[in-house]
C-alpha cells in the first residue's frame, strides 16, 4: 500500500484504528449452511435417563375443553352420538347440556404430556386402565394433567431405548377432580445406548395353535341390532359351539391433514411425527403419521355407529401396531366378549368388546377392550 493510501484509509477509519469487519449476510444460502452446521440445537422432551420411579411431573400449560374442540374431534372422527351434540338427547341421557365426549377428553389428557413425557419419539407400545371416575365433563373445564413414573426398563431388543411407564390423571383445575386417569408405556431414546443380550420375550407366533396357525371360531355371529339385548342374543346362539361373536363395520376415514396434524396441535400435542414432514422423512414411514388417539377414535366412531351406546366405561389393554400415515383409510372390527345386565342406569347394560383397527391393506393398527353401557330396547 502506498503512503498515500494508507492516509487515505484511516482518514476514513480513525488514524490507527482497525476497520469494522464487513457485515455478515446471515441469509446467504452458503453462510447459512455454515452457520448451521456450526450450531448446536436446543432440543425439547426428556431422554430415558431423565426419569425415575416415583418421579411426579405438573405438565404445562393445561387446556381449556371447548364446545369447538370437543365438535371438531368428534366430527372428524365420525363420532356422531346426538347426546354429544344436541341439548335434547342430552337431557334425556340425564346430562346438562351436550357433554365433553371421553375420547376428545383422553385425548387431550394424553397430548398436554407429551413435551414432557414422549415428544423425543420412541413407540406407543400401549395403554390400559382408561378410565372416568369423576361426573359428565362439559365445554369450559380447565384441565389439568399430571403424571407419575410407574417403572423403567432396559429393552433388550432395542438398546437405543429404555421403557417407562406413567400413571397420568388429568383433573378438573377448579375442583381438583379426577375427570380421566390411565397408564400408558412408551419406548424413549436413551442418550447413550446399553449392553444388552439381545434377547426378546417371546410373542404369539412362537406359540403352538391350531393346524393353520389362525385359530379362529369354526362361526362368526352378527348381532341383529346394536341395543343391549342383540349383544345377548348374539352371545346365546355363540354358546357352545365354535362360534364368536365378531364382525366388521362398514365405514372407513382416510387421514388427511385435518386427522394426521390439525387434531393432534389442538389437544397441544407436540410430537414432531404428527407435523414434521422433514423431520420423519428418514422415519420408517417416510411421512408424518397420524395420532394414535384419532385411529383409535376413528374406529370406536365407526363401531358406535352400530350401537345404542349410553355411556363410556374405561378401556384397557390398548395397543398400537403399526403406523397410519396420511393417505391411509381406518376401518374397524368388533369382537363382543361379554354382556352383563348390571349398569348405572336400568335402561342400559354393560357390554365389554374388543375393537381392532384395521388399514387398506386389511393390517391391524390398533386394537383395545372397551366396556361401555348399551341401551336397552325394552327400556
Amino acid at each position: 500500500m502506498t503512503r498515500e493510501a494508507q492516509r487515505d484509509s484511516e482518514t476514513e477509519t480513525g488514524s490507527g484504528e482497525q476497520s469494522e469487519p464487513r457485515p455478515v449476510d446471515w441469509t446467504d444460502p452458503d453462510t447459512f449452511a455454515r452457520a448451521l452446521e456450526q450450531s448446536e440445537t436446543r432440543e425439547k422432551g426428556n431422554c430415558f435417563e431423565d426419569f425415575a420411579e416415583g418421579d411426579r411431573l405438573q405438565h404445562d400449560p393445561g387446556l381449556t375443553l371447548t364446545r369447538w374442540g370437543n365438535e371438531s374431534w368428534m366430527s372428524q372422527t365420525l363420532n356422531h352420538d346426538p347426546a354429544y351434540w344436541r341439548s335434547d338427547a342430552a337431557a334425556e341421557r340425564g346430562f346438562d347440556g351436550p357433554p365433553i365426549h371421553p375420547d376428545y377428553l383422553t385425548a387431550a389428557t394424553l397430548g398436554i404430556t407429551v413435551e414432557d413425557l414422549s415428544e423425543k419419539g420412541g413407540y406407543f407400545l400401549g395403554r390400559t386402565d382408561v378410565r372416568f371416575p369423576g361426573a359428565p365433563v362439559y365445554a369450559g373445564t380447565e384441565l389439568r394433567v399430571e403424571s407419575e413414573v410407574v417403572s423403567t426398563a432396559t429393552s433388550s431388543s432395542r438398546p437405543e431405548f429404555g421403557i417407562v411407564t406413567w400413571r397420568t390423571r388429568g383433573k378438573d383445575a377448579a375442583t381438583g377432580e379426577v375427570l380421566c386417569s390411565y397408564e400408558r408405556t412408551n419406548m424413549i431414546p436413551r442418550r447413550e445406548p446399553v449392553a444388552t443380550d439381545g434377547g426378546g420375550s417371546a410373542t404369539a407366533a412362537d406359540a403352538d395353535g391350531d393346524e393353520d396357525g389362525s385359530g379362529l371360531p369354526e362361526t362368526f355371529v352378527t348381532p341383529d341390532g346394536g341395543f343391549f339385548e342383540d349383544f345377548v342374543d348374539a352371545l346365546e346362539t355363540a354358546e357352545g359351539r365354535d362360534a364368536a361373536v365378531a364382525y366388521r363395520h362398514e365405514r372407513g376415514r382416510t387421514q388427511d391433514d385435518v386427522t394426521v396434524a390439525s387434531l393432534p396441535l389442538a389437544t397441544l400435542n407436540t410430537a414432531k411425527q404428527h407435523h414434521n414432514a422433514d423431520a420423519m422423512a428418514d422415519s420408517p414411514s417416510g411421512d408424518i403419521v397420524t395420532y394414535g388417539d384419532v385411529t383409535r377414535s376413528t374406529a370406536l366412531g365407526h363401531a358406535r355407529s352400530d350401537e345404542r351406546t349410553w355411556r363410556e366405561v374405561g378401556f384397557d389393554d390398548e395397543k398400537f401396531h403399526t403406523f397410519v400415515a396420511p393417505g391411509d383409510t381406518v376401518y374397524a372390527f368388533t369382537r363382543v366378549l361379554s354382556a352383563d345386565n348390571d349398569a348405572s342406569i336400568d335402561a342400559a347394560g354393560t357390554v365389554r368388546f374388543e375393537h381392532i383397527a384395521f388399514n387398506q391393506d386389511d393390517e391391524p393398527v390398533y386394537s383395545g377392550t372397551r366396556i361401555a353401557e348399551i341401551r336397552k330396547r325394552t327400556a
